[in-house]
């Protein structure tokens, strides 16, 4: 692979490492609005909304984890 494909796959991996600390920080802050809901509304339509989307972040998060083997391309 030439240096400026390396390079544009480098851009690619900062760019996706910012989007994990943006979920990230989405998904703390929901977690924190999840656990100061009285525990009705946790078992309520809007708490299982709420898990619901925690899950998916949770799932984005895990499929980005392998965006660090992008740096092992030479």
């Amino acid at each position: 692979m030439d240096k400026e494909r390396r390079e544009r796959i480098s851009e690619a991996v900062g760019l996706i490492h910012q989007a994990r600390e943006i979920l990230e920080e989405v998904l703390d802050e929901e977690q924190k609005c999840y656990e100061s809901l009285p525990e009705g509304m946790q078992n309520g339509e809007k708490g299982e909304q709420m898990q619901e989307n925690m899950e998916i972040i949770e799932d984005v998060l895990g499929c980005l984890e392998d965006v660090d083997d992008l740096e092992d391309i030479s």
